[in-house]
């Protein structure tokens, strides 16, 4: 009971953080992060080793199915929480296809793309797909915002990905609010991240950025 007590506690911290800034990372060295929550104190390197590395699991489990968290990579290629008030800006991002998104895609992951765009969700691991050069694929399309990505457990013990469009994504979440434009949607992004790295001393990275630095 201790710890399930304890545990609660964690999560509440969690969830008052995230709603107070919008955004949180997985793990991060500087920025604010579900993992440096738990354990009061930012971690370098992966969590899994980690003393507290099973608290951190089932925190991060139960926070991930709230229906406020959207999980993608958007700062520094990362696992990211999104809030559900940013969501409108996001998937302004995310569906614009601009070119810091489409320049220089393998042709693995153009053909990844096309998949997921068409059939609107798919499995890594389905039968018929081409295997070669998908899990380096999918970590391209989801850096890159493409897609919405979702981490499963096979029957055979393995792991894959369900790979979602966003427009599926929208829809499997009842989520019907218009976008607004990219641009703006962009300069919100960077305000925000702006005052997390000027606050923590980080350097977090969106993916238009780091493409035009390019």
């Amino acid at each position: 009971m201790k710890r399930s007590k304890s545990e609660e506690k964690v999560l509440e911290l969690v969830v008052r953080e995230f709603r107070r800034i919008g955004v949180l990372l997985e793990s991060d060295p500087r920025l604010p992060s579900v993992t440096a929550i738990v354990v009061g104190q930012p971690l370098r390197g992966s969590w899994w080793g980690h003393p507290s590395g099973r608290k951190i699991w089932r925190v991060l489990n139960r926070f991930c199915r709230r229906r406020d968290v959207l999980t993608t990579k958007l700062v520094s290629g990362k696992v990211t929480f999104v809030h559900r008030r940013l969501w409108p800006q996001f998937l302004a991002l995310s569906t614009s296809r601009e070119e810091w998104q489409t320049a220089s895609l393998s042709p693995e992951a153009s053909a990844l793309l096309r998949v997921v765009d068409r059939k609107g969700e798919i499995r890594t691991d389905v039968r018929g797909l081409l295997k070669r050069g998908v899990p380096k694929a999918a970590r391209e399309l989801e850096k890159r915002l493409l897609v919405q990505s979702e981490e499963v457990h096979t029957e055979r013990g393995a792991h894959a990905k369900i790979l979602r469009s966003w427009r599926n994504w929208s829809r499997k979440v009842g989520f019907t609010r218009k976008p607004p434009g990219v641009e703006k949607s962009k300069r919100e992004f960077e305000r925000l991240l702006q005052s997390l790295n000027d606050t923590y001393a980080a350097d977090g990275q969106l993916p238009w950025s780091n493409q035009s630095a390019q």
